[in-house]
């Protein structure tokens, strides 16, 4: 492949723009193994890198995309070989080294895993960071002693990307699950993906001035932060944990120390970008086999192409987007 395309950020005039451009095979930068690139989940933090607002790409023009998923078309590094179906998520793509929504991407062979035998590349992309992202928050919650039976365990952002993975895997996995979001149009398929019940945000929320309320959840996954953290903390039961892994409700909260030091509950922070590989390669081999997806990647994804993926952009930084969008660069 001489020529690709990709969808390219940059500037024009005053204002960030995303428009579809075509590369030489000359242009891709530096790293060990060349991959063609079948398909690239969309995510919040790629919104981000299409505003200048988001601050996370240092210069432009900039192809985003922190998944992607393929085959490997050239390879420096001796553990891979040309035809090996890998993904790679996290470290800089998309965001300090070009991206995934790229008909070719080339990437440093320490960031590819081996695609996982029980998973095709679409399933995996469907999944991508923010699939990788809840299971990764339902492993330290298990490590943390959370087992099924405990009681219900309250899905934030339920119907974003992480939030409907979270539910479908804890479901999978024989834990009660109770969604929360404000798309109540949404139940239904809160409740296909295995939630119990779904409630809106402001019911977690307690009254102001009070660090405490009646003990409801044997843990919490939250990807969305902010003020209604506080809320969650002081409403986990005693030795309970909250997987916070996202900031689309804030980036800072205003808490109380009484749910740590009186009901001994755990805040746990889930980092999908520097993951260590023995823990990446750990989540993906759980999501390839007791974990795996099957049909309910198609409930929650839907394929978009690379001329769509601008307005979806949009969308997802609105907070329109339900599920997981997946761009298709077959």
């Amino acid at each position: 492949m001489r020529s690709y395309r990709a969808l390219t950020v940059d500037w024009r005039g005053d204002s960030l723009e995303a428009e579809v451009r075509e590369y030489r095979s000359e242009q891709l930068p530096e790293g060990e193994v060349t991959i063609r690139v079948a398909y690239s989940g969309v995510n919040y933090k790629d919104g981000l890198a299409s505003i200048p607002e988001g601050k996370i790409v240092r210069s432009y023009p900039h192809i985003p995309g922190i998944d992607l998923a393929g085959t490997v078309a050239a390879s420096a590094d001796a553990r891979f070989k040309e035809g090996d179906e890998v993904l790679v998520t996290g470290y800089g793509l998309g965001v300090s080294h070009p991206g995934g929504f790229s008909e070719l991407a080339r990437v440093p062979a320490a960031w590819v895993v081996p695609l996982p035998k029980g998973l095709t590349a679409f399933e995996a992309m469907a999944l991508g960071t923010a699939g990788f992202t809840a299971a990764l928050s339902i492993l330290r919650l298990e490590e943390n002693g959370l087992k099924p039976g405990q009681g219900p365990v309250l899905v934030g952002g339920a119907t974003g990307g992480v939030g409907s993975w979270a539910v479908a895997l804890l479901s999978r996995s024989g834990y009660e699950v109770t969604a929360s979001t404000r798309k109540s149009a949404e139940a239904g398929f809160l409740k296909e993906l295995g939630a119990s019940e779904t409630i809106s945000p402001e019911q977690l929320l307690l009254p102001s001035g009070r660090p405490l309320g009646s003990e409801k959840w044997a843990a919490a996954v939250d990807p969305v932060g902010g003020g209604y953290l506080p809320s969650l903390l002081g409403t986990v039961r005693y030795g309970g944990s909250v997987a916070l892994s996202g900031l689309t409700g804030g980036t800072s909260f205003e808490g109380s120390v009484l749910p740590f030091i009186l009901r001994g509950v755990n805040l746990l922070g889930i980092d999908s970008v520097q993951c260590p590989m023995n823990t990446r390669l750990e989540v993906w081999e759980r999501l390839g086999g007791e974990w795996k997806p099957g049909g309910v990647a198609e409930t929650i994804a839907r394929r978009i192409t690379l001329a769509e993926l601008p307005e979806e952009l949009r969308r997802i930084l609105q907070g329109q987007a339900k599920g997981r969008a997946v761009v298709s660069l077959e």
